[in-house]
C-alpha cells in the first residue's frame, strides 16, 4: 500500500494551486485590459490608418519575438533557482511594461518597452511548470484545465474593463494593469511557497537556454518531435484565427465593435465552462490522450464551419458545440509535462511558450495575408472563409499527428508490459 502524503505537502499543493490560479487570472485581466486601447495608443503617434496598422504590427511583433527569445531562458532559470523568484521577475516585467507604455511619448519608446516586457514575461510557462511540480501526473490535465479556465475568465473581464477605462483616458488601462501586476508581485512575495525542491534543480547553462536548444530538448522527449510539430500547427491555427476573427466578422456579417466583443466573450465563457467544470468529466470519460485527439479533430471541424458560416448567429452555434476543443489544450499540456522529468519542467514549458510565441508572430502575418487575398470578394462568397479553411487544415494535421503519438505510445506501453 502506498504511503500517505504528509499533510504539510497536501496543504502546500493546495495553497500553491490557489495562488497560481489567482496569478494567471490577474495576469490575463492585466493583459486583456490593454487589448482595446493599444491600437489607438499606437495611432496617437502616427498620421494615417495605414501607418497605424503597420506600426501596430511592429509593436505586436516586438513583444512576440522578445517573448520567443526570453521564455526558454526564464524557464531554464526556474529549473535552477526555483519557480518563485522567476515568477516575481515576471511580475516586475509586466508592471514595468505597462507603466512605461502609459508613459511613452514616442513610438520608438513604445517599441522598446514592448521588447523589454516580452523578454521578461514568461509567467504562463513558469506557472505551468509550478503546477507540474505540485501535481501528480494523473491529475495534471485537470489542473492545467483550471489554469485554462482562468485564462478564459481573464480574457472575458480584461477587455471589458479596458474598454470602460480607456473611454475615460487612453492611458488609464495601462496604469491599472501595472497596478495589478504589482498586486501579483506582493501576493507572490508574501504568500507563494516554492514548488521546486532543491534535489530537483539543475544547473543553468546559457548554451542550453536558447530557443533552438529548448526545441531540441522538447523534441528529445518521448515522441517529442511529433509533439513539437503538433503544437506548432495547432498554435499557428489559433493565432491565425485570433487575427482574422474581428476582420472576418466585420467583413462577412457586418459586425461592429459590440458584436465582435460579444462573440469573443462567448468564446471566453465557453472556455471557462469547459475547462473549469466539464473537463474533469471529459477526462474521466476519454482520458487525456484521447481527449487531445478528439479535441484537435473537433477544433478542425469548428474552423471549417466558421469559414462556411453565412449568418453571424452560426458562429455562436459552432462555439457552443465545440466542447472537446476547449479541453484539448489542457490534455496536450499534460502529455508534454508527463513526458518530461522533474528536473526539466521549466525548460520544457519555456520551450512550449517560446514555440507558441513564434506562432503568435507568424499567425498575424498569415491571417492578415489571407484576409487580404479575399477582401475584394463579395462578403457572401464561399472563399471569404479561406482563413478559417487554412486553420482547419492545420488543426486537422495536428489531430493526425496526435493520433499517431497516442497509438505509438499505447503500443510501446503494451510491449513493455509483456
Amino acid at each position: 500500500m502506498a504511503e500517505a502524503e504528509p499533510q504539510s505537502t497536501v496543504k502546500m499543493r493546495n495553497a500553491g494551486m490557489g495562488f497560481i490560479m489567482l496569478t494567471v487570472l490577474i495576469d490575463m485581466i492585466a493583459i486583456g485590459l490593454i487589448i482595446p486601447v493599444l491600437p489607438p495608443l499606437v495611432g496617437s503617434f502616427v498620421a494615417t490608418p495605414t501607418e497605424r496598422a503597420y506600426w501596430y504590427g511592429v509593436v505586436v511583433f516586438a513583444f512576440g519575438i522578445a517573448n520567443f527569445l526570453g521564455s526558454p531562458i526564464l524557464g531554464a532559470l526556474s529549473d535552477h533557482y526555483g519557480r518563485r523568484p522567476v515568477l516575481l521577475i515576471g511580475f516586475c516585467g509586466l508592471a514595468l511594461n505597462f507603466f512605461a507604455t502609459a508613459a511613452s511619448t514616442a513610438l520608438w519608446m513604445l517599441i522598446a518597452v514592448r521588447l523589454v516586457g516580452g523578454a521578461m514575461q514568461a509567467n504562463a510557462a513558469v506557472a505551468n511548470a509550478y503546477v507540474a511540480d505540485i501535481t501528480p501526473p494523473e491529475e495534471r490535465a485537470r489542473r492545467f484545465g483550471l489554469l485554462g479556465a482562468m485564462f478564459g475568465l481573464g480574457f472575458i473581464l480584461g477587455p471589458v474593463m479596458g474598454g470602460l477605462l480607456g473611454h475615460i483616458n487612453i492611458h488609464l488601462p495601462f496604469v491599472v494593469a501595472g497596478s495589478l501586476a504589482i498586486v501579483n508581485w506582493l501576493y507572490g512575495y508574501f504568500v507563494l511557497p516554492e514548488s521546486l525542491a532543491l534535489d530537483r534543480r539543475k544547473t543553468f547553462s546559457w548554451r542550453h537556454a536558447n530557443p533552438l536548444a529548448s526545441f531540441l530538448k522538447l523534441s528529445g522527449l518521448r515522441g517529442g518531435g511529433v509533439l513539437v510539430v503538433m503544437i506548432a500547427l495547432s498554435g499557428l491555427a489559433q493565432f491565425t484565427m485570433h487575427t482574422c476573427w474581428v476582420l472576418y466578422g466585420t467583413y462577412r456579417f457586418g459586425w461592429g465593435p459590440l458584436e465582435n466583443g460579444l462573440s469573443l466573450c462567448a468564446v471566453g465563457v465557453m472556455s471557462v465552462i469547459v475547462q473549469g467544470g466539464l473537463l474533469k468529466h471529459l477526462l474521466a470519460w476519454l482520458g487525456a490522450r484521447r481527449l487531445a485527439v478528439v479535441g484537435l479533430a473537433s477544433g478542425s471541424i469548428a474552423y471549417l464551419f466558421f469559414g462556411l458560416a453565412t449568418q453571424g448567429w452560426m458562429m455562436y452555434v459552432v462555439v457552443g458545440f465545440n466542447v472537446f476543443a476547449f479541453g484539448a489544450t489542457s490534455a496536450i499540456q499534460s502529455l508534454i509535462s508527463n513526458s518530461a522529468d522533474a528536473h526539466s519542467q521549466g525548460q520544457v514549458q519555456g520551450a512550449v511558450a517560446s514555440l507558441n510565441s513564434l506562432m503568435a508572430v507568424l499567425g498575424p502575418v498569415m491571417g492578415a495575408a489571407l484576409m487580404g487575398m479575399v477582401s475584394h470578394l463579395d462578403p457572401a462568397a464561399l472563399l471569404v472563409g479561406t482563413p478559417f479553411f487554412f486553420c482547419a487544415v492545420l488543426q486537422g494535421l495536428a489531430a493526425i499527428l496526435c493520433l499517431r503519438y497516442v497509438i505509438t505510445h499505447r503500443d510501446a506501453a503494451r510491449a513493455a508490459a509483456r
